[in-house]
């Protein structure tokens, strides 16, 4: 069968479409740019139909009567003024015009610098976020980074993420610890070092937050805090990390800041505490702000292992009983608190048998200031005497029921040698000073949900309360007063907490360390008995 010939529209044709379609084409475009005017102005009046009758319907109805009254007035006035009509259509027209002019459209999105981080941070979680048995996988190499992140992203000034949320699989474990510590380096190191990031798990959501963490602020110093009785305050942490703020006094100025606040007594939970860091981290610090704090309301003992002076200022102070820093004095004065503890639960309990309240001095707080136990341990074995550790036992067993605080600061180095009464009974911990996660894990029981930066001013560092959550903590500025290098600000800061001030002292270039001698005695001899008390009964 021959073929016929196609018809010649359908063979020669196409030509002629093309031609019409550009001619239609640019009939419209000229359409639109003629009546574009028109347009804009049309769009602005219903624009503004749509906010005027929004605005018709929020308003009350017993108030709609006096709006129409107001309107028809305004109208009845446009309409007698000379011209009132034309005006008034020639207002309307150019706020309508204005209203409906084209806005340039938001910006969404990264730039091409952001999506490339965001990129790179996605194919750096594949291998976390991934099997190879998922048929459709949320996380792929090459994959499509908007499903996972999503628009929750925000980036600096300088192009680094300051806010992320990724949304994981549900077979990723994220229960377990290593799983998320490992995903968590991987977004500090994709996200920019030196920084210290916050991560959200919200397990049900299957969703990560992590966000920067402004730096806490280094400038508050010692001074007398807003605290009820048995209070006292760590440090401070962020503002949405506790319920609570107390005005403090920064520089020249007055703001309200979130404390960490450590409760003690006879009602506390973790009434020891055990504070860890590496040489130069403000443990010393912590250690004398509450030396200055723990004045305000009970007697205090202090015991120095490293004999370098830092305590100095506290000599002779009252209700001060010792400042120790030889072997001998820090035996005899813990053997001291050790008998001073029996009495009071002795005592305490002879008055609630006998229907009394108990006794002042068995109601005033005695603090016990421990730092450094591991070189005194170190002398003590060396001569054949008891660690000063072991004498620790009673106070914190039973400290609590007799109104003794333990405080116990060590280096990270010699937590080995902390005996296993101290590490069992110091329920609330600090940790200060650049350290890894593991390192603070071994003090806090539990990692932080923070990176730990490399670089920390003193005083920065994490505390935790029982089984609380990880802190933030940024101890107040507590330098020794004797010390050269120390601002005159802070000095005067510290000289004015201490109680029953000497004469005013010029400043010295540097305090004596303690001579450990045999025949070493307490600063204040005068509060401290020359022999230990012995408990009756």
């Amino acid at each position: 069968m021959a073929r016929r010939p196609l018809p010649r529209v359908l063979s020669s044709g196409g030509a002629s479409i093309t031609r019409g379609r550009a001619f239609a084409r640019t009939a419209a475009d000229s359409a639109t740019d003629v009546l574009h005017p028109l347009i804009t102005v049309t769009r602005g009046l219903r624009l503004l139909a749509g906010a005027a009758r929004q605005k018709w319907a929020a308003t009350p109805r017993d108030r709609r009567g006096h709006v129409l009254f107001v309107v028809a007035a305004c109208v009845l006035g446009v309409a007698l003024v000379p011209h009132g009509p034309v005006l008034a259509v020639v207002s309307v027209m150019g706020a309508a015009a204005w209203k409906g002019r084209a806005r340039t459209p938001a910006k969404t999105g990264p730039d091409e610098a952001g999506a490339a981080r965001l990129r790179s941070l996605y194919e750096a979680l594949v291998p976390h976020f991934s099997v190879a048995e998922d048929p459709g996988p949320l996380f792929s190499h090459g994959g499509d980074w908007d499903k996972a992140f999503g628009s929750s992203y925000a980036f600096d000034d300088d192009g680094r993420l300051t806010r992320l949320q990724v949304t994981y699989p549900a077979y990723f474990p994220d229960g377990d610890p290593a799983a998320r510590t490992r995903v968590e380096q991987v977004l500090d190191t994709k996200s920019g070092r030196g920084r210290e990031y916050h991560f959200s798990w919200d397990e049900e959501g299957n969703r990560l937050l992590m966000t920067v963490l402004d730096p806490l602020p280094a400038t508050i110093a010692a001074q007398r805090f807003v605290t009820a009785p048995g209070e006292t305050v760590l440090g401070f942490t962020d503002a949405d990390a506790v319920g609570r703020t107390v005005p403090v006094r920064d520089g020249d100025t007055t703001r309200d800041a979130a404390p960490v606040v450590w409760r003690t007594g006879s009602r506390s939970t973790e009434p020891h505490l055990l504070a860890v860091g590496q040489p130069g981290s403000g443990v010393t610090t912590l250690m004398r702000s509450l030396a200055l704090q723990a004045l305000q309301q009970g007697d205090l003992l202090v015991v120095e292992g490293a004999g370098t002076g830092e305590y100095a200022c506290l000599s002779g102070r009252d209700g001060v009983l010792a400042v120790e820093c030889g072997l001998s004095g820090a035996l005899a004065t813990l053997e001291w608190a050790a008998h001073e503890t029996e009495r009071r639960l002795i005592a305490a309990n002879r008055a609630r048998q006998a229907g009394h309240p108990e006794p002042e001095d068995v109601k005033r707080p005695l603090w016990i200031l421990l730092d450094r136990p591991s070189a005194l341990g170190h002398l003590a074995a060396a001569e054949g005497r008891p660690d000063p550790q072991e004498l620790l036992q009673v106070p914190l067993r039973h400290g609590r029921a007799a109104g003794v605080t333990v405080v116990v600061a060590d280096h990270f180095d010699a937590l080995d040698a902390l005996a296993e009464t101290v590490r069992a009974h110091t329920r609330a911990r600090a940790v200060l000073g650049p350290a890894t996660r593991d390192q603070v894990r071994s003090v806090l029981g539990v990692q932080p949900h923070t990176t730990p930066t490399p670089h920390m001013p003193p005083g920065r560092g994490y505390a935790r309360l029982g089984t609380g959550p990880v802190l933030r903590l940024q101890v107040p500025a507590t330098p020794d007063p004797y010390d050269g290098a120390t601002s005159e600000a802070h000095r005067q800061a510290v000289l004015d907490l201490l109680p029953g001030a000497l004469a005013p002292v010029e400043r010295v270039p540097e305090a004596a360390p303690c001579e450990d001698a045999a025949g070493s005695v307490p600063a204040h001899r005068d509060a401290l008995v020359a022999a230990p008390a012995v408990a009756e009964g």
